[in-house]
């Protein structure tokens, strides 16, 4: 026989047997330890009090309530976890189920440490009346120090079983049961439900590992007894044990409390570092239910977010989706100091009319494609709008530095470079080059949301873009592809070479304007650039 054939996996039917077997055994360590608890504090002050006649009428008391309460009570507790196997077995068969019935349930998941503590609660104080009357029909006279001591064992076993029970269950719970019973659903948002708060956990926490071993002490106090020494040593011992529960409490806390507040920062730190397809599958009733809910409808927001800023951007320009995105979309705008950039391809209308309109938009595509990336990735520009066989394209929008200027020259001196490679490939393929012109302007505009309540565009106006343009159409007149302002020219650095060109009347302009041709160190002697 294989090692796979000996390892078979779970049905589901045995899966279900076993996570309620592991929630039902869940406060069985808690009730061990109240017990030991409640035995030695017994036979260190109960005991030795007792007549002979009474210790028999004790053990006898002993035997009846474990052999016919404690097993009611065992019975209840199981019935109530295993009561959840047939909706489970349900639930794995798909079988269709009432919504009522199946809240019904889910309020059994959330609600079952209760039932486990009150079950408990119920078996450990009945104890007191019980014990105390049947002492109190024992033969001889009772010890008065009985009526003290008695009740003080099972009321701080008690509180150390149940509180501890309490969390055992509900921490088994919460990674067995809550998976599978609320796939769809949030147990937070279950009505009828009573989990427990933060602020009374911590109240139930510092009960089971501070309050107890404390009271037991005082309690020891207040009711002295004949062997000094011997209280001593049960008062060490029982500081011992408050050590014990303290650190289990806080083992507790971490479990409940600390891991989920350790797992929202780690997925917060993955968020801020740009994984938004993290999510917190982490069901809980309590507040970090609703904590962990809002942070994952966050998280879906920001991916949302994301996906509308990517695709708008590939409309708009990213950089001007951003833009758009940081500030009120109304309508309006800012008016700053901006370069404008003007690119246009030469006779491109006219050859378009020889070629197929797929051909067309693929080498547009093919042009678009490497000025877009030359303009936005490495000189931080802005491509504000196509236009037809050419473009605009805005620097320093957003920005209060005054080196816009000469991002824009450098970024139009790589697109020609980038042109003229296009050009090679285009020989290659025995297809005609492309020639293109560009003029740029630095002046002021106003940047920002333009147009009607129904219908915007995000985009510069302005004297200085209608400068641009014009100077972009002059590349054509005085024969040079790439032409600057002077107030361009003035602000760029000695390394940028310009050759001063006569004066040129533009339309709008009551004096000719003054305009720069830029030398291109990127393009060697024998690369000619047509200016159509």
């Amino acid at each position: 026989m294989t090692r796979q054939q000996l390892v078979q996996p779970l049905s589901s039917a045995q899966l279900i047997d076993r996570s309620l077997g592991w929630v039902a055994a869940a406060p069985v360590l808690a009730q061990i330890l109240g017990s030991l608890f409640n035995i030695w504090y017994n036979a260190t002050y109960v005991q030795p009090v007792l007549t002979a006649a009474q210790l028999a009428v004790f053990w006898q008391t002993v035997k009846l309530f474990n052999g016919v309460v404690y097993p009611i009570g065992v019975g209840l507790w199981i019935w109530s976890v295993w009561s959840l196997r047939r909706p489970w077995l349900g639930l794995y068969a798909h079988q269709p189920v009432s919504t009522a019935e199946f809240i019904q349930t889910q309020r059994r998941v959330i609600n079952l440490p209760w039932f486990g503590g009150a079950i408990a609660g119920v078996l450990w104080f009945l104890c007191i009346p019980v014990f105390l009357l049947a002492l109190a029909q024992a033969p001889g006279e009772i010890n008065p120090r009985i009526w003290f001591d008695l009740p003080v064992s099972f009321v701080i076993a008690g509180l150390i079983a149940i509180t501890h029970g309490f969390f055992l269950v509900e921490l088994s719970s919460q990674r067995l049961l809550y998976p599978h019973f609320f796939q769809e659903t949030r147990p937070f948002q279950v009505p009828g439900a009573f989990p427990l708060s933060l602020r009374w956990r911590s109240v139930l926490f510092a009960l089971c590992g501070g309050v107890c071993p404390i009271v037991s002490l005082l309690l020891l106090s207040l009711a002295p007894h004949d062997d000094i020494k011997q209280d001593v040593w049960f008062a060490i011992a029982v500081g011992g044990l408050g050590i014990i529960f303290n650190l289990s409490s806080a083992w507790m806390v971490e479990q409940l409390v600390i891991e989920p507040i350790k797992l929202l920062q780690r997925t917060a730190a993955a968020v801020t570092h740009g994984n938004l397809n993290i999510r917190l599958e982490v069901s809980r009733a309590d507040e970090f239910g609703p904590l962990i809910n809002e942070f994952n409808q966050m998280v879906a927001q920001l991916q949302e977010n994301r996906i509308l800023q990517e695709t708008f951007g590939r409309h708009v320009g990213e950089l001007a989706a951003i833009q758009i995105l940081r500030r009120d979309p109304s309508l309006g705008g800012m008016e700053q100091e901006l370069t404008i950039l003007f690119a246009d391809l030469r006779n491109f209308t006219q050859r378009c009319s020889t070629l197929a309109p797929q051909e067309v938009v693929a080498l547009l595509n093919l042009f678009l494609t490497d000025m877009v990336e030359i303009v936005e990735r490495q000189y931080d520009g802005m491509v504000n709008k196509f236009l037809g066989d050419g473009f605009m394209a805005l620097f320093g929008v957003g920005s209060s530095g005054d080196h816009h200027g000469t991002q824009a020259v450098e970024a139009a001196l790589a697109m020609q470079v980038s042109l003229a490679k296009i050009n090679d490939r285009l020989e290659r393929e025995g297809k005609q080059t492309l020639s293109m012109g560009i003029g740029i302007h630095t002046g002021r505009a106003v940047v920002g949301s333009i147009g009607s309540n129904r219908r915007m565009e995000y985009t510069a106006i302005g004297d200085a873009v209608n400068v641009a343009a014009r100077v972009e159409s002059l590349t054509k007149v005085v024969g040079q592809p790439l032409l600057v302002t002077q107030a361009t020219q003035k602000v760029l650095p000695a390394r940028i070479l310009t050759d001063a060109l006569p004066p040129q009347w533009v339309k709008g302009k009551a004096v000719p304007l003054r305009i720069f041709a830029v030398k291109n160190p990127g393009l060697d002697s024998e690369t000619t650039v047509n200016v159509g």
